[in-house]
């Protein structure tokens, strides 16, 4: 599987495109912003996008979505949980960092265990709440790497004092669900660089 890392927008965020080294076949997690400059690095490459995968309802995540949805077609895919927030200005924090929803509406709801598939990979979906009520991560255990989202950072983990938010449920996610896999698991964020399970249980301050 080839990865590829886009750090987007004043917010830092981080955009991975995710394509199959045999089918070309792509999926895009979290496009932060600049619709056009992640559709163009598709097209560089000349990925086939059968996916938009949104980690959570925050809108530092999504920018990037109409652009990106009408260049490519793709499934948008988010969580059950944060479906409601992706296109409601104050659900999404639009109104909060002065700009506006997208108005691309979800074509599918992530629950615990589903899968994306494309190509010979799968991304297995985690659902871990505390940052938002519906944020998830996503596992693929043949290349042994995580995409966390807000919900681990390296050496950190979201923030909870948006509306939704939890501590406790944060840590119990991360704890239960994320400190459970493989510690040499690789964790790519939504924010900052990546680390790993190993590192994060035995360095992280928050959990």
């Amino acid at each position: 599987m080839i990865i590829k890392n886009l750090v987007l927008s004043h917010f830092g965020t981080n955009c991975y495109i995710l394509a199959d080294e045999t089918t070309s076949e792509a999926v895009v997690i979290d496009p932060a912003a600049h619709g056009e400059k992640i559709a163009d690095e598709i097209a560089k490459y000349g990925y086939k996008v059968k996916y938009i995968i949104i980690t959570h309802g925050h809108i530092d995540h999504m920018m990037g979505l109409d652009v990106l949805k009408s260049r490519t077609n793709a499934i948008v895919a988010v969580s059950h949980g944060d479906s409601h927030k992706i296109n409601s200005n104050s659900g999404c924090l639009a109104d909060y960092f002065h700009t506006k929803a997208p108005e691309t509406k979800p074509d599918k709801l992530l629950r615990e265990d589903d899968e994306i598939i494309f190509g010979d990979n799968v991304l297995r979906v985690i659902e871990t709440p505390g940052h938002t009520p519906g944020g998830i991560c996503l596992y693929c255990e043949k290349e042994n790497v995580l995409f966390s989202g807000d919900t681990l950072f390296n050496m950190s983990i979201g923030r909870t004092d948006f509306e939704g938010g939890s501590m406790k449920t944060l840590v119990n996610s991360i704890r239960e669900k994320l400190f459970t896999l493989p510690d040499d698991t690789i964790v790519y964020p939504g924010h900052s660089g990546s680390t790993s399970i190993k590192f994060e249980k035995e360095n992280n301050y928050f959990v």
